[in-house]
């Protein structure tokens, strides 16, 4: 099956007529995505690509049922507008934009705990769930349906892994970006456990970076579970103290490092790629050993 989303998940895209939210709907519909509506203050009435604008999300909503939001709106105003999404019901939110101030984060993750929504992002190329539905700036031809589980705190690497899987007649069952940010809404743990409990996702990649504690939790994790996992880390070279491209990519006070997150994971069970490609080879040993 899939997470979070699926072939029946009604999309509404904020920030639709702005450059990214014409370009990248225009790429989901292409793909076959259930885009209902858009919404961008002051442009209700307008149309793109046939899909209907409006003022609120609260019309979206009420005159399409969608159930699901993503965002290609400005930082300063992302908060407001993923705020926006869950007033009105919406319980998935996927946050494109980057550079969200801290705070903004912070207040959208505990507004989000405060009324059961799920936040993907900020800083996130999205999620799909191959030949269902994508929400997000992934490119379109690199995926396909199958029982593998993504989840990725790197957009360009999950594309190398997942194009790698797909080219070795793996396929997935849906990719989660978590996003690159300080705070972001889902953490490997909470994506895992999703995972776990989809009876179509026999296997599980981690795409994990440097920096923070997020692979050493989703270790101890994995060790409650019965899911054969791969992870690929990147990072390895990067000197303590620089920001390696996300702002969550960063060793601090020794914590966060390259070496501490291979072996908190191999001591979960876990098989860690050296390489992007190594992934395909490591599943397809995980689910023989699995079985």
């Amino acid at each position: 099956m899939a997470i979070l989303i699926n072939e029946k998940t009604k999309v509404l895209v904020q920030g639709i007529t702005g450059n990214q939210g014409r370009f990248h709907t225009e790429q989901m519909l292409a793909y076959g995505s259930r885009v209902v509506a858009g919404c961008s203050p002051g442009k209700g009435g307008e149309q793109v690509h046939g899909i209907p604008v409006y003022n609120t999300v609260e019309e979206a909503v009420s005159s399409h049922g969608a159930n699901a939001s993503v965002l290609f709106v400005p930082a300063p105003f992302a908060m407001d507008a993923a705020m926006e999404s869950m007033a009105a019901g919406i319980k998935t939110v996927v946050v494109i934009s980057e550079h969200l101030p801290l705070h903004d984060e912070l207040k959208l993750m505990k507004h989000a705990q405060e009324c059961g929504a799920t936040v993907v992002g900020p800083n996130t190329f999205g999620l799909i769930s191959p030949g269902r539905c994508k929400m997000g700036i992934m490119p379109n031809a690199i995926y396909k349906s199958g029982p593998v589980g993504i989840a990725a705190r790197s957009g360009t690497l999950s594309y190398e892994v997942a194009d790698s899987l797909t080219q070795a007649d793996l396929g997935q069952s849906t990719v989660v970006g978590l996003g690159g940010d300080r705070v972001v809404g889902l953490s490997f743990v909470d994506v895992i456990r999703l995972f776990a409990n989809d009876d179509h996702t026999e296997a599980l990649v981690l795409v994990g970076e440097i920096g923070g504690s997020a692979e050493e939790e989703a270790a101890e994790y994995l060790k409650t579970i019965d899911l054969p996992t791969v992870a690929y880390l990147a990072g390895k070279s990067a000197p303590p103290g620089k920001r390696m491209g996300h702002a969550g990519a960063i060793i601090e006070r020794g914590r966060g490092t390259f070496e501490g997150k291979v072996k908190a994971l191999s001591q979960a069970g876990c098989l860690v790629a050296e390489f992007p490609w190594e992934v395909p080879q490591l599943v397809a040993q995980a689910l023989k050993k699995s079985k």
